[in-house]
Parts: structure tokens; sequence; C-alpha cells
């Protein structure tokens, strides 16, 4: 156990937390680097490493509660390659497992009752016999609404039953020791680097049962003796609050950020611009600094943009119909806000998705001189099986346990899951080297991208001075550096000898493995948002490379047809680029098409002679996988 964890554990007490943050302040002065050997595979360029930030386990309720056995620890063995049991839909096991490890993860369990999960699984407990607990282990769907319901409150409180006979404080703290040793036992720290694990967690705030989740995820073991819960901070303002005094300022070495999730199930409510008392620049400063990543994909749909709004932000873009949770007619929220959206209700709002969100980043810096969502792009699966970068179409073995046992269970579940949930995607990162310290600091300065699941590599520079025929050049990364700025970053100011800001896109398919090779490219997009001088806000999609090139597949047995790129490469300079107007850049790389998980699990139960779900007509038979760049701003 570590120094921390040991000091956690002992000092921890309800009424005595903020002196027991105190105590277990390390003496050292920041900053912190931990220490460990220097990575073999250190490179000044930066590599490109994959991972996945968001990941429940047997320590979530809403995992449990579905049979779901794998701990975090196993969860990180799984990140690495190791096969892991699930549960299916007749009281049984199915196995699973990676064909290619991940480079990094983070398990990102609920905060929010951590503690009440421990009681119940320990029968030493005087909580273990209580009905709640019960039905939690007996997989009872009303404990599930139960707790649900209880992270929608405006005045979240403890469930009493479990802890008004169990000292919960006591419990959470032990939970959040083990998920630290499971943290730190997955941690490669020789010179080999194979792996990177996170100490997280995911705050669960859902108020009027809108979704404003955060993945919680610190740099290094230094961390809060306890996590920042619903519980403690019913409000985003107060969880960064929580973070900035107990992390940041209060415990030399500790560093954190915090990632918005699923911005497309919040109603507006996630990215509202409205702020508590204070100085509001100072706030938007705080936030910006907190949450320099957004997930713009997940196993519950797409988060970039979406057709059907009524200004120019949803103006028509086929791209735009990927992965959709709300494919119903929706009510537009307009500039207020509405509820009930992780139940797929109340109103659809422009900043429920990254490009509202980055233009509205946009109008606030022209009102406040800050951008409180400078936002780089990032993805990952929020599997509760406890499977880390599961994201294959061709094997997608569901996201609840028990509830997702079989592919007739998948294909007729309701959300979360059923037909239009996906595997999920996974983060990208351009880093010096595979550790914490690098992938961290990639993170914090945007140089990410999110992916729906392949693991193409994808990198974008834009400059002033960067060449014509830079994507012909062998010196191509070495140009991006020294001219411009890579993908999260601004641009310099302009110089007198520059009229528009060029951009460079590189972007090589997956290479798969044997038994499954990767896709070919299709195209590279350019996606330009910005604001003009009457404060309306604007996007406009250029082709920069490849383009419809009529490739197709069998859907009968999901074979594909026609040719693409393995490679693609794209120079672009903005064509209607003016000084006046702030901006903000991000490329979309996109796959030829291949069968969706759906139609694979509808041709396996055809197979077999089994009756087929009604989603098996009705199901988007194909995907075209895709990744989304961090922008570049002006």
């Amino acid at each position: 156990m570590t120094p921390l964890a040991r000091c956690s554990r002992l000092s921890l007490t309800a009424l005595a937390l903020a002196s027991s943050l105190s105590a277990c302040k390390p003496a050292e002065e920041p900053p912190f680097v931990e220490e460990r050997e220097p990575c073999s595979d250190n490179n000044p360029l930066r590599n490109v490493y994959f991972g996945d930030l968001h990941v429940h386990t047997s320590y979530s309720f809403d995992a449990y509660i579905n049979r779901v056995d794998v701990d975090p620890f196993a969860a990180y063995e799984f990140a690495q390659g190791q096969a892991v049991e699930l549960p299916d839909d007749a009281g049984g096991v199915r196995t699973h497992q990676l064909e290619r490890p991940l480079d990094f993860a983070a398990v990102t369990d609920h905060g929010e009752y951590l503690g009440e999960v421990s009681a119940c699984k320990d029968p030493d407990s005087p909580a273990y016999s209580s009905d709640l607990c019960i039905g939690l282990r007996e997989g009872d769907p009303s404990v599930l609404v139960q707790w649900g319901l209880g992270l929608g409150a405006q005045t979240p409180v403890r469930p009493k039953a479990i802890c008004e006979v169990a000292d919960c404080p006591v419990e959470l703290s032990d939970a959040w020791v083990r998920t630290q040793e499971a943290a730190e036992a997955a941690y490669d720290r020789s010179a080999a680097c194979s792996f990177t694990s996170f100490v997280a967690y995911e705050w669960s705030g859902a108020k009027t049962l809108s979704n404003l989740h955060r993945n919680v995820i610190f740099r290094s073991e230094r961390v809060p003796a306890i996590p920042a819960t619903h519980f403690e901070e019913p409000d985003y303002w107060g969880l960064w609050r929580a973070l900035d005094r107990d992390c940041i300022e209060g415990l030399n070495g500790c560093d954190v950020l915090a990632i918005p999730h699923n911005s497309n199930w919040s109603n507006g409510n996630m990215f509202v611009a409205e702020y508590p008392e204070g100085d509001q620049a100072e706030l938007a400063s705080l936030r910006a600094r907190l949450e320099p990543l957004l997930e713009v994909y997940q196993h519950k749909g797409d988060s970039e943009c979406t057709n059907g709004l009524a200004n120019p932000l949803g103006a028509p873009d086929e791209l735009c119909d990927f992965e959709k949770l709300r494919t119903d007619d929706f009510e537009d929220c307009g500039d207020g806000t509405g509820m009930q959206g992780m139940i797929n209700g109340g109103c659809v709002s422009r900043v429920d998705f990254a490009r509202g969100i980055l233009t509205e980043g946009l109008r606030e810096q022209a009102r406040l001189g800050v951008n409180p969502y400078k936002l780089g792009l990032m993805a990952s699966t929020d599997t509760h099986n406890g499977t880390p970068g599961a994201v294959e179409e061709y094997n997608y073995p569901g996201h609840f346990g028990a509830a997702e046992g079989s592919s007739a269970q998948r294909l007729t579940g309701t959300l979360p899951g059923g037909p239009q949930d996906s595997p999920g995607g996974l983060i990208a990162v351009w880093a010096e080297q595979n550790n914490r310290e690098s992938i961290f600091d990639a993170m914090r300065r945007r140089e990410t991208y999110g992916t729906s699941g392949p693991r193409m590599a994808v990198r974008m520079f834009g400059g002033w001075d960067l060449p014509s025929d830079i994507c012909s050049r062998a010196d191509l990364v070495e140009l991006g550096y020294e001219r411009g700025v890579p993908m999260g970053g601004d641009l310099p100011a302009q110089p007198a000898s520059a009229s528009a800001p060029g951009f460079v896109v590189q972007a090589l398919k997956d290479p798969g493995t044997a038994a499954a090779p990767g896709t070919d490219l299709e195209r590279i997009q350019m996606i330009k948002g910005w604001v003009d001088a009457s404060g309306e806000p604007h996007v406009e999609v250029f082709e920069i490379a490849g383009g419809p090139n009529g490739a197709s597949v069998d859907i009968s047995t999901c074979e594909t047809q026609g040719a693409g790129s393995p490679q693609l490469c794209g120079y672009w300079v903005d064509p209607s680029y003016d000084p006046a107007e702030r901006a903000w850049y991000y490329a979309r790389v996109v796959e030829n098409p291949v069968c969706r998980w759906t139609t694979r699990d509808c041709n396996a139960l055809e197979a077999a002679g089994e009756e087929l779900p009604g989603a098996c007509d009705t199901a988007i038979d194909v995907i075209q996988e895709r990744a989304w760049t961090s922008p570049i701003w002006n």
C-alpha cells in the first residue's frame, strides 16, 4: 500500500476530512515527478498511444447489479490483454479478451455509492442484510432505479438504509484505497513502459435526469483522501472548486483534470453559460483549467454534431447522423435548457454537441476575455463490464453484464443499452513516452483525438508558414512543430507576410490484426467554426483529402467491397479567413463502411436458426468509423 493510501485509510473520518487532507499533505514541494525508470520509447517528436478513460467495474452500482464481477484489478489486467469472465443471460459466464492490449487506461467507477456497494458486498457489514443491499446483490431493477434517481435529486443524500447502520465515509475511504492500489499494481514503472494506469473516478451528478457526469483523472498517485462526489458537491462548480482546493492547491504533487462526458444527454445543462456568484472571468478560467477535454464519443453515441437544430450549427451534414441516440423528432432547446435527457426525454441543445460548445466558447471569450470551453476531443467506452478497449464491431460483448449477455438481449434492450448503443471509442494521445506524466501533459495541452474504435494514426498541425508541399515531405512532423502548432494548440499571432492560416492533416489507417485487418480510409474533412461580428455562429465543412469512393459492404456476409486509401494527407488554407473573427478548426477522418455490430449479431442469430428481434429490420446496417482531432484555435 502506498504511503498516501495508508494515510487515507487511517486518518479519514466524516467530521475531520479537512484536517485529514492537511495531515496527509506530503512535505515535498511541487512540481512532483514520479520515481520511475525513463521509458525506452522516449521520442521528442511524440508517439501515439491509445487508451480508455471511462471504465466501470463491479465497484459501480449499475455494473454490480448486472452480475459483473470484474473488479478494478481485473479491468487493468484486461486492458493489458488478459481474459475476463462476463455473465451471460443463462446464469453462466462467457469469456472476453482484447486482441490488442491498450497503452493506458483509467478505471472510473462512480464515486457515488462506492462505499455503499462495498458495504453491500461485505457479509460482515451491518448493512449487508438490508433490503437495499439484498436487492442490489439479487439484481432487483427497482434498486437500480432508486439509486439512479438518487443522483438526479437537487439535494442528493446517501441511502439511509445503508448509511445509518454502516459507516459510509469509512467504506468509501476503503474502496478508494483499493482503487488506488489497483492502479498502482497495473502501472509499469520499468523502462519498458508497457502500460500506464491512472487513479480516477466518475462524479455522477444528474440533476433533473440531465447528464452532468465528469470523469476525474489524477496525474499521479498523489490524490485526495476521498473523492469529491455528487453527495459532497451537488453541482459541477463545487466539484471544480473541491478539486482545486483539495488536490492542486491542497496536496503537493497532486494534479487533476475532469472530462465531461456524454453531453448528448444533457438537455443543454452541461455547458449552459451560467456562473455562480463571483468574478465570471475568474470562474471561466477555473473551468478551462480543470476541463481541457470533451468526450465526443462513447457507447451512448456521438456528441460531435446533430442535424435538425434551428440554428446554423444544425445545418445539414450527412455525417452528423452518425450513432445518434435521439432518432425521434425532438424539441430544440434554443437558448434554454431541458430535463430528462438520460431517459431520452426533453429538448436537445446546440451545446449538447461539440460544435455548439466550441462556438459558445468563442462567444464567451468575446464577452469575458476567457474561453471556458477550450476543449480538446477524446473518446472512450463507458463500459460497465470492466472491459476497457473492447470496441470492435465484430466482437461486441455489450456493456451491462447479464443484461446484455446474448445477441438477442443486446438487440432488444432499452437505453442505456439496446441496438442504438455502440461498442464505444478510444482516446489517442501524442506523447513523448508512455507514462503518467507524459500522457497527462498531452491531455492538458489537448494533443489528443478520439476515435469510434479504430486505431488510426492522425496528426494535425496549423500555422502561417507551413509549406504547401508538406504532405510529400519526409519532415512533415518536424515542420509541423517548428513552424506551427499541433492539434489542441493556439495559432501564434498572424505575421504581416501571411494572409491566412494553413493546416495539414495526415492519417494512417488502423493496421488491425492478421485475423481482422483494418479498414481503408475514405476521406479527411476540415470543420471550421466561427462567430461573426454580430455574434452569430457559423460552421462549414471542407473536403481536404480523399472523398466518396463508392466503397460498400455486403451486409449478408459483411465482406467489404471497393478500395479506399491506406493513408491520406491534406493541406488546406482557410479560403475565407477574417482576422477579426475568432475561429476553431478540427479534422474528421472517415473510414470506408463496414458492418455494424447489430448486423453481425442479426446474421449470427439467423445462421443459428433463431427468431430475429425487430431491431434486425430497423437497426442501422453499416457504420463508417471515424476519428475527430482536437481543434486548433485562432
